[in-house]
């Protein structure tokens, strides 16, 4: 399955996505539980804020000296008998996964949960060239099973009820049992443990390279990528060549920060180290090791606006706290990269000819920024994306047209109150209680705002015009002589927005007054101090 699995337009998949209520129910059930278990995880360590910031210094080291960290993990993962293959495209990857597949013989392959493997489409594409892949992973092979996208990066069946998985695997499978997600893993295990055992070539991703030792890191809850990477004769590794680290202290900052953030955990259930094929003594591992270091665009972001983009880590938080993702769901996003990462990933992958709508279904609320533990202006990079797209001209024809014509408007005067003034008097006819409400919302420009909301309706008398009258009867009567009202216009509400000159001369004069008298007290008092003067009781009050 490719980066893009759905290209039909946003309005069309968020509107697929509002009739799944259960999958609505679902995603946002699991931002409050993940959110909050990740919040505890947080506050409970003194030193998150730290870990977070020294982790984003790491991590633009490494981008800002990728081809150092590249060599030298190469070089040190070559020294343990692995092979690097390079990949410029997804389609490159691709070829190479072949040739190696085609080397060993076989026409099948077990397979581990990975991100890397999910944008370049490596299942659909074996499948094409006659390779059964067989996901180990209890949500990936679910998904596979149900030949559905993953809704999140991290718990990606998240949107199937227990109902319809047990429905699959009954007619896929012949599964008896209910539909309790113990009997259905218990079922799942009982189903991969021969394929397991008996599968030559395994494919995995890798969570980071270790630059300095040549290590590839898998974490994962459920270990079975310790099986997939250890028991098969061939293991292959997708790499993405922005996952590097230094070395194993970095792992160290970034394996904390991962899980805490992803799951609210302190620790993960597996964390796997492989470095290198197996060697002589060795009771497990692969006799054959292939890493493919997988660019696929992401050069392109190297050096520019969107590097910062790189440190992600692929923990998820950002969905777990974003309002959009919480209604339109990782479906509505069409990637399989949804959410607030996804909006910046995606485009800068794919282009924005195609994903054009992507960074439009952003609220700016920068709640994903404030949750990321590399420290990623999310939100700034996604405003950045909708500017690049106006000054590229991607942008769509309609909001071109709507933007210009504002532009010409605003810039004009006499427009603008033209405009201003028959929208005044259009909305006082079609509004209620002084409000536009959901019945207007058949008109384009206003459709967004009013089938959700009320919009407050223009008032008929302006401000400026009301300032243009006042200066008129101003300069009319100080012509003639006669005294000029100095109270401030009220506006078109009747509330007087500042008090008048008079009033504040009147209040200045007070508290002169009362600071003269009380100046004459004070002169008085010392006077008699000084004269000897007696002062009784009543005398000082």
């Amino acid at each position: 399955m490719p980066l893009l699995y759905d290209t039909e337009p946003l309005a069309k998949r968020v509107e697929n996505v509002e009739e799944d209520s259960f999958k609505q129910h679902a995603i946002q059930n699991a931002q409050d539980s993940i959110g909050a278990k990740r919040n505890q995880i947080a506050e409970s360590d003194p030193l998150w804020d730290e870990k977070c910031n020294q982790a984003a210094i790491i991590r633009d080291h490494v981008l800002d000296n990728l081809d150092y960290y590249i060599k030298e993990f190469v070089t040190n993962a070559e020294s343990h008998g692995a092979q690097i293959h390079f990949a410029p495209k997804g389609e490159d990857a691709i070829n190479e996964i072949l040739d190696i597949i085609k080397e060993t013989g076989e026409t099948s392959v077990i397979k581990s949960k990975s991100m890397m493997s999910e944008e370049i489409g490596v299942d659909s594409s074996l499948e094409e060239h006659g390779i059964k892949v067989t996901e180990t992973d209890c949500a990936e092979n679910i998904l596979q099973t149900c030949k559905q996208p993953p809704s999140h990066i991290v718990v990606p069946a998240l949107h199937l009820d227990r109902s319809h998985i047990r429905d699959v695997y009954r007619d896929t499978y012949g599964y008896k049992g209910s539909d309790d997600p113990q009997e259905i893993t218990h079922f799942l295990r009982h189903l991969l443990r021969p394929v397991f055992l008996s599968g030559h070539v395994g494919i995995t991703g890798c969570n980071f390279g270790i630059a300095q030792t040549g290590t590839c890191t898998l974490v994962t809850n459920e270990g079975n990528a310790r099986m997939v990477s250890g028991l098969p004769e061939t293991l292959i590794v997708v790499l993405g060549i922005d996952r590097l680290l230094p070395d194993l202290d970095a792992l160290d900052i970034m394996n904390s920060l991962l899980v805490g953030s992803a799951v609210g955990a302190k620790m993960t259930s597996s964390l796997t180290l492989n470095t290198g094929k197996r060697h002589e003594g060795e009771a497990d591992g692969p006799v054959h090791m292939h890493i493919v270091m997988v660019n696929n665009g992401r050069s392109k972001m190297l050096g520019g606006t969107y590097q910062k983009m790189l440190r992600c880590i692929r923990c998820g938080a950002c969905m777990n706290i974003c309002p959009v993702y919480r209604q339109i769901t990782g479906h509505g996003y069409g990637s399989i990269y949804p959410g607030p990462m996804g909006i910046v990933l995606t485009p800068q992958l794919q282009g924005y000819k195609e994903t054009g709508e992507l960074p439009y279904a952003c609220s700016l609320c920068g709640g994903c920024a404030s949750v990321c533990p590399m420290k990623i202006p999310i939100n700034s990079l996604i405003l950045s994306e909708r500017y690049d797209m106006v000054q590229e001209g991607d942008a769509s024809g309609l909001d071109n047209f709507l933007y210009k014509t504002a532009g010409k408007i605003l810039g004009n005067t006499k427009k603008y109150n033209s405009v201003t003034k028959k929208a005044a008097r259009i909305m006082q006819k079609k509004g209620k209680d002084g409000r536009l409400e959901s019945d207007t919302a058949w008109v384009p420009v206003l459709k967004g705002w009013t089938q959700t909301r009320d919009l407050r309706n223009v008032q008929k008398v302006k401000f400026r015009d009301q300032f243009a009258a006042y200066e008129a009867q101003k300069g009319t009567q100080q012509a003639s002589g006669a005294q000029v009202p100095t109270a401030a216009p009220t506006t078109s509400r009747g509330q007087t927005p500042s008090a008048s000159k008079e009033a504040v001369a009147g209040k200045h004069a007070k508290v002169a007054a009362s600071n003269d008298t009380s100046n004459a007290a004070t002169h008085n008092a010392n006077a008699n101090v000084r004269n000897g003067a007696n002062t009784n009781a009543k005398d000082g009050e």
